[in-house]
């Protein structure tokens, strides 16, 4: 089959590439190579796929509309569509908003109004467990009210999810929304919890936690992440006049389209302060020691 991935020089991105052209698919991948974090990890992980047979990788970024289209028509046949490109982050969406609303929510509107002129057997899109807002119950699951967003990282996941609910209503396009539970693993973010506490132990500074360290993760590992979206994208959501008489229970399928959104998690909450209690034994003693806690509000 031949996939459209984007963000492949991103973290998941990459993960998500490399497991497809193990499988023997043709890909073709996308991304913008912002400077959110380290260029040289985003353009490591970019050679590595180049280095693949079956891979074609472009540096896009899908707010240019013209450039994602011409794109788009230079691949014709794309049979499954993996949206995972996107301004990611929520402390950095307080210092630059207007990245978010170009990447997550112009970015993504530019990829639905092209697969509607050419449709795909299926739409997949990167959400995140950051739209659950406030809802304090727990655990989450796909149906809970995502109407309280804390966050502008938050509410342009929101915003791609109900535009893809939309276009999937309108065009028949079976599409699958997924929000991610804090994803670990090699070839990672260095803005992410595991690379942080792990630099702050090493070089002996402050490790910052938040809310006094009374918060837990559900920390997700690459490898289960990226099994997770490869078996969602053989579970392609149906029209409801095409559906089974009986539904299984808790299915988020949309009445009215072939939509579906799915959690993927660990499904075990970790406490912050024992994930770096876990982690500081790991690390060489003379190092483990240094580390000290600035517990912010």
């Amino acid at each position: 089959m031949l996939y459209l991935v984007t963000g492949t020089a991103g973290f998941i991105g990459y993960h998500v590439a490399e497991r497809l052209l193990d499988e023997g698919h043709d890909v073709v991948g996308l991304d913008a190579f912002t400077p959110y974090y380290d260029l040289a990890l985003k353009e490591a992980r970019h050679r590595r796929l180049n280095a693949r047979n079956r891979y074609s990788g472009h540096r896009i970024a899908i707010e240019r509309n013209d450039a994602l289209a011409k794109l788009w028509h230079e691949h014709d046949g794309i049979d499954v569509v993996i949206h995972l490109a996107g301004q990611a982050g929520v402390r950095y969406s307080l210092e630059q908003p207007r990245a978010y609303l170009d990447a997550n929510v112009t970015g993504t509107f530019n990829l639905l109004d092209l697969i509607r002129q050419r449709p795909v057997k299926h739409l997949m899109l990167a959400s995140t467990s950051s739209a659950y807002g406030a809802n304090s119950k727990s655990p989450f699951v796909e149906t809970d009210p995502t109407a309280t967003p804390v966050s502008l990282y938050a509410a342009t996941k929101i915003a791609t999810e109900v535009m893809a609910h939309s276009y999937s209503h309108l065009w028949a396009i079976p599409t699958t929304a997924f929000r991610f539970f804090t994803v670990y693993g090699p070839w990672g973010r260095p803005d992410m919890a595991a690379f942080k506490f792990t630099k702050g132990i090493l070089e002996g500074t402050p490790i910052d936690v938040y809310n006094n360290g009374d918060l837990a993760r559900d920390f997700t590992y690459i490898g289960d992440l990226v099994e997770a979206i490869v078996r969602l994208s053989r579970a392609v959501p149906l029209a409801a006049e095409a559906r089974p008489q009986t539904v299984i229970e808790g299915d988020s399928l949309s009445p009215v389209a072939p939509f579906r959104t799915v959690n993927i998690g660990g499904g075990a909450p970790v406490a912050l302060m024992e994930f770096i209690r876990v982690m500081m034994p790991m690390l060489p003693s003379s190092v483990a020691s240094t580390g000290r806690l600035s517990r912010k509000g």
